[in-house]
C-alpha cells in the first residue's frame, strides 16, 4: 500500500459513488461497485473525507458514504 495507490482506490470509490442513482452507498454496496478489498474502501474513504468530499455515516447494518 502506498499513496498512489490510495489515491487511485479512492478515485474509483468517488466514481462508484457519482454513478449511484443518489450519490450515495452503503460499504456493501462500494465493494461490489469497485471490486475493491475492505481495507482499501477504509483507506480511500479516510482520503476522500479527508478531502471533504464525501460525508460519513452509519446505519444499523452499514457505513454509508454519501458525496458532498
Amino acid at each position: 500500500m502506498n499513496i498512489e495507490s490510495i489515491g487511485t482506490w479512492a478515485g474509483e470509490v468517488y466514481k462508484a459513488l457519482e454513478g449511484s442513482e443518489n450519490r450515495m452507498l452503503g460499504l456493501k454496496a462500494v465493494k461490489k461497485a469497485t471490486k475493491l478489498k475492505k481495507d482499501q474502501i477504509m483507506a480511500a474513504l479516510g482520503w476522500l473525507g479527508r478531502e471533504g468530499k464525501i460525508a460519513i455515516s452509519e446505519d444499523d447494518q452499514d457505513i454509508v458514504t454519501k458525496l458532498v
